[in-house]
């Protein structure tokens, strides 16, 4: 498999200093939980990203080389779109963050108003389509207009800003999960086929090893247990020999919540993802559990929420992503470490079907996979991207496309029953 070229743009180590200010602390150092500042960070194309600053009140006191407060990543035709100058844009691209003191928010129903400290800028330069580690900036910096105000030092930012390879895999299927469709790689205008996928709604037979998982008898779906509650999908991924690399299924049924037509989040259906057992042929071994439920709202979202299984610490549960997609749009599931598990330290086994796991730690992890679907109603292919780093085999990304058909799946789970119920109970949960 040929991975498709992207980088990473992290910003992080961030700190910031400003002589004659004082802090809610009789202790000298870096002050994270009570700053008062944030920041904007832009880059042209991006969502704009904010993030809080940690003060620094010592003068020996420097952020954490390691933390990483955002990241951004980009393909040839983001660094293309970046380096190119259009008519509506400025001759350079740059990547822009904006320091404030005070949050946004209302106090007794007053708006508050942030203060602009000062801005850092970096112009995108042809280093950054060269597809090699490289660190932008690294240290403190003088911001604002008043940078040496009467003679003395102003605000001071602290950052550090590099460039990383993150080449990844592309995949996508080719029609709607519930059709079994093939799974191809895609590779610039060049699609190959990798996996194929089987879905099924019907009780699996004891012949199946997936049946042990299941409680209550086999048998062929009820139609009209289907009108009160979803249960009984699975899926398989096959490679191309047509061995099954790695399977999905419903474990916890998708029902509605009393008094309501929903999928709650008291009551989430759930997944297992699981992976074969490579001691023991025809046997499958736990590796995530994907739960999933509706959030109602001005528009509804659909919240997908994984865990990975972890083996090596007797079945403990690692929370790696919990994201909501839009119901009607639809939207992307991603797991990244930098955004998800900066307070978590746990190692994060690997889905290696070898049995063999490695840690990806949340500074050695980063970018790990992001599965893009439609919303109800919809014809959803969903399109994958994994990480090179984390795949060693094809057995890797079998697993994923397991999850990502049980993310895509779930948006159909969590339709509403359209139950006749009363307005008021609805709304009382």
């Amino acid at each position: 498999m040929d991975p498709r070229a992207f980088i990473r743009l992290s910003i992080g180590s961030l700190g910031l200093r400003i002589p004659g200010s004082t802090l809610n602390s009789s202790k000298a150092g870096i002050h994270a939980l009570s700053s008062p500042c944030s920041c904007e960070i832009r880059l042209r194309g991006f969502p704009v990203q904010t993030t809080s600053i940690p003060l620094v009140s010592s003068p020996e006191a420097s952020p954490d080389i390691h933390s990483i407060a955002s990241s951004f990543y980009l393909e040839d035709s983001d660094l293309k779109a970046l380096l190119t100058p259009g008519c509506f844009y400025k001759p350079h691209a740059y990547l822009e963050i904006t320091v404030f003191t005070g949050r946004k928010g209302t106090h007794c129903g007053v708006g508050v108003k942030r203060q602009q400290i000062g801005t850092f800028k970096l112009e995108v330069g042809p280093e950054w389509g060269e597809g090699k580690p490289v660190i932008l900036f690294n240290g403190w910096i003088g911001i604002g207009k008043n940078k040496h105000e009467n003679g003395k030092p102003g605000a001071e930012l602290h950052l550090r800003v590099k460039l990383d390879p993150d080449p990844r895999y592309v995949f996508q299927f080719e029609d709607v999960t519930m059709l079994s469709p093939q799974i191809v790689q895609l590779q610039r205008s060049i699609k190959q086929p990798i996996f194929s996928c089987k879905f099924s709604r019907d009780r699996v037979a004891q012949l199946d090893p997936l049946s042990t998982y299941w409680s209550g008898s086999a048998g062929s779906l009820d139609i009209e247990a289907e009108r009160r509650e979803r249960k009984g999908w699975k899926l398989k991924i096959h490679d191309l020999s047509g061995s099954a690399a790695a399977a999905a299924f419903i474990t916890t049924p998708f029902v509605p919540s009393t008094g309501c037509d929903w999928v709650a989040r008291s009551n989430p259906g759930a997944w297992l993802i699981v992976r074969p057992d490579v001691c023991r042929p025809e046997s499958w071994l736990p590796w995530g559990k994907l739960e999933a439920w509706r959030e109602r709202g001005i528009r509804d979202s659909v919240c997908c929420r994984f865990h990975l299984l972890s083996e090596a610490q007797d079945g403990a549960e690692v929370l790696m992503s919990e994201i909501l997609i839009s119901a009607e749009k639809g939207g992307e599931f991603f797991i990244d470490t930098d955004r998800h598990m900066r307070q978590a330290p746990t190692p994060i086994p690997s889905p290696r079907s070898s049995g063999d796991f490695s840690a990806l730690s949340p500074i050695a992890g980063g970018f790990v996979m992001s599965c893009r679907v439609q919303g109800e109603g919809k014809s959803s292919k969903p399109l994958v991207q994994l990480a090179m780093r984390h795949v060693t085999c094809v057995e890797d990304a079998a697993i994923f496309m397991a999850l990502a058909a049980a993310v895509d799946l779930s948006i159909e789970a969590c339709k509403p029953f359209r139950r006749k119920l009363r307005r008021e109970s609805c709304h009382s949960l």
